[in-house]
């Protein structure tokens, strides 16, 4: 990590002045490692309450409804910085090109699967929720997508789930670099979001919570 900081105090040297402290403020590329792997962390809870729900989905619709919503936050703070991350670099950006792409396979196939996967997923659970039971076709897209996702997002855990941990507890542990209120903020304000988000489409579940309840009796009887 001495490295890391040092290596961004050098680029620093390099940048104009207005840029230099910019970046200082926001913690660089250090500052979005560790904001994508603290997001990551809390997606990792979410997501698992969210899989609990699927065995039991009928019973626990609203709840896999709800947190599904509540997921749109976070979510799209994950694709920003890690997005943000990838432009930083492509543009040359001199800390960003010295740390360096993912490794080939994450870069050119798991990254993009697991992106598209994502949007598809996403969207069509907001679809259902917008069409309602109507929305059969649209159904069957969101699971075809879960397995694609779920396969590329385990891979995608698999190989940095140690890098990710050790730049979240550095987060705790070690906050000398700038933009940690930034990054805390920028947490919460996800976490709002996707709140708001869920609150609001809750109303909208009815239909399906109803279809659960009605098929789950005419299956009993």
């Amino acid at each position: 990590m001495h490295v890391e900081l040092e290596r961004e105090q050098q680029a620093g040297r390099l940048e104009p002045t207005s840029r230099a402290r910019a970046r200082r403020l926001a913690g660089g590329v250090v500052g979005n490692l560790r904001l994508t792997a603290v997001v990551g962390a809390v997606l990792i809870v979410l997501l698992a309450v969210e899989g609990a729900t699927i065995p039991w989905i009928r019973p626990l619709l609203t709840v896999h409804i709800f947190v599904g919503m509540l997921l749109l936050g976070p979510v799209a703070l994950k694709l920003a910085a890690t997005g943000y991350r990838f432009a930083r670099y492509y543009a040359g950006t001199p800390e960003y090109v010295e740390k360096g792409p993912p490794a080939p396979l994450m870069r050119v196939i798991v990254a993009p699967v697991l992106v598209l996967s994502t949007l598809t997923l996403s969207g069509t659970g907001v679809a259902l929720i917008s069409l309602g039971t109507r929305g059969g076709i649209v159904l069957g897209l969101h699971k075809a997508s879960f397995i694609i996702w779920f396969g590329a997002t385990s891979i995608h855990v698999l190989a940095y789930a140690r890098r990710a941990a050790s730049h979240g507890l550095a987060e705790r542990s070690r906050p000398r670099i700038g933009g940690t209120r930034l990054r805390v903020a920028l947490l919460v304000a996800s976490l709002a979001i996707g709140l708001g988000i869920a609150l609001a489409t809750l109303p909208l579940a009815h239909s399906w919570t109803h279809w659960a309840a009605t098929h789950h009796h005419r299956h009993d009887g």
